[in-house]
């Protein structure tokens, strides 16, 4: 078997809504033939320095190595300063943007939209990893 190629990759995601992030680093975990290092910040590892400064440059510490970035598209994301921030971070970086329409919604956040590199992807790990493939 060739070896793999490791992606690396950062999942923007609302703590709130963290079930949504669980799924998606599940589905890229047991994805065949698929490796990759997640460069999210999960709400269970949070980042040391709670002040707006202190989280902008963590945030951006964790996107720099990231081949892409993949952006849920909650509704929530059209409200959400820090998920604008790791999306205007991730384009100023030249980072591939891949925005996920959570399943069942029939509406997604035009900021979301307009920065995914392809139309936002079904919520399900077929359509994830094969994005994650072509793209990085």
């Amino acid at each position: 078997m060739p070896i793999l190629k490791t992606r690396m990759i950062f999942i923007s995601h609302a703590w709130r809504y963290s079930a949504h992030y669980q799924t998606v680093v599940q589905w890229l975990n047991d994805a065949n033939n698929f490796s990759w290092k997640n460069c999210s910040v999960p709400s269970d590892d949070a980042l040391p320095d709670k002040t707006a400064k202190g989280l902008s440059a963590g945030m951006t510490r964790q996107i720099s190595p990231a081949q892409a970035v993949l952006i849920l598209g909650g509704m929530y994301a059209a409200h959400s300063d820090w998920i604008d921030y790791e999306i205007a971070e991730a384009q100023r970086m030249g980072k591939t943007i891949i925005g996920i329409k959570p399943w069942g919604q029939e509406r997604v956040p035009q900021n979301v939209s307009a920065a995914s590199i392809c139309d936002m992807v079904g919520w399900n790990s077929a359509s994830v990893v094969a994005a994650v493939r072509q793209y990085t």
